[in-house]
């Protein structure tokens, strides 16, 4: 594995985090300073376009040049390492920085529109950033630091059942460069194994998406909630506890509508979900109001996890 950086980083702020579960940044912020890795996050940075995007409101220019805005306020700050804890900015973000080095139409087109609106501040230079050194996810961070996550454990979740559901955007678009790889993606499984439990690995359904499909919830929910229920059952069969994930698209998915579905399908499903961040944070002790944000679930954390008992050191 190429190694990945521990400093110079830009947290990249979701929209879907921020506004349905705020206890993904709150986690990933207690465990990227349980372990010593260097972040900042700007107010300057904007949205990705990802849900615009992929619902063809936002062309691919206008996603691009925002993105090329953003990728300029990571150079000013000195944190060219962009983090995404969203799968979907960081499909966005990674393909924004291919684009901008590979086409020189675009990147041109995009920089004579800054320089039309006194932006020229803003122009991308070829290279300014490369998709595989400056584009991340949380989950590669995670994994670069992964064997310093042991020593930082508090809690002992070791008696639950574990699935991970890794989420499309990070798995399905950017295959050469996925940690822990696409046809039995595992880079959670093996972040979960640092905090001294095990997952159940593979199960049935276990590559298939969420269901989510962007405007496919609204406009097609049959279809999406058909293909939710899938992995859903097939979690249900192995009695899965907790469901782990990385994409609050794919969060919202399970947690807001698994009661629906339940009742879609005459069964009654009982797993949580918890963002990766959110497992790591509880393993290592934060709280679950203030730092992991169980509030903001609809399925009720509480409704599986009980009294934790601290780990033998």
């Amino acid at each position: 594995m190429k190694k990945v950086p521990d400093k110079d980083i830009l947290l990249f702020r979701s929209c879907l985090v921020s506004v349905e579960y705020p206890g993904v940044e709150a986690s990933t912020k207690f465990v990227f300073d349980k372990l010593g890795i260097d972040y900042a996050i700007s107010e300057k940075q904007t949205c990705c376009t990802g849900l615009g995007h992929y619902s063809d409101v936002f062309s691919q220019i206008d996603t691009t040049a925002i993105g090329a805005r953003n990728f300029k306020i990571a150079r000013e700050l000195g944190r060219p390492n962009l983090v995404m804890m969203c799968a979907t900015c960081y499909a966005i973000n990674k393909k924004s920085v291919k684009l901008l080095n590979k086409k020189d139409d675009l990147r041109n087109h995009i920089n004579s529109l800054f320089d039309e609106n006194g932006l020229s501040h803003l122009k991308y230079e070829q290279n300014d950033l490369k998709p595989t050194e400056n584009i991340y996810h949380v989950v590669d961070i995670l994994y670069g630091k992964k064997d310093r996550i042991r020593e930082n454990v508090k809690y002992d979740l070791s008696g639950y059942a574990i699935a991970t559901h890794h989420g499309c955007h990070y798995c399905k678009v950017h295959y050469e460069d996925t940690i822990g790889g696409v046809r039995d993606p595992n880079v959670m499984d093996e972040l979960i194994e640092e905090c001294g439990c095990k997952t159940i690995g593979w199960y049935d359904h276990k590559r298939a998406t969420c269901g989510t499909g962007f405007r496919q919830r609204y406009s097609n929910p049959d279809l999406s909630f058909t293909a939710t229920a899938d992995k859903m059952n097939a979690i249900a069969d192995e009695d899965v506890d907790i469901l782990v994930h990385l994409c609050p698209n794919c969060h919202i998915q399970f947690d807001r509508y698994q009661d629906l579905i339940s009742k879609r399908q005459n069964r009654k499903f009982r797993a949580i979900h918890l963002n990766i961040a959110q497992f790591i944070a509880l393993a290592m002790g934060a709280d679950l109001d203030k730092v992991i944000g169980a509030r903001a679930h609809t399925v009720p954390i509480d409704s599986v996890i009980g009294e934790l008992k601290e780990v033998s050191k």
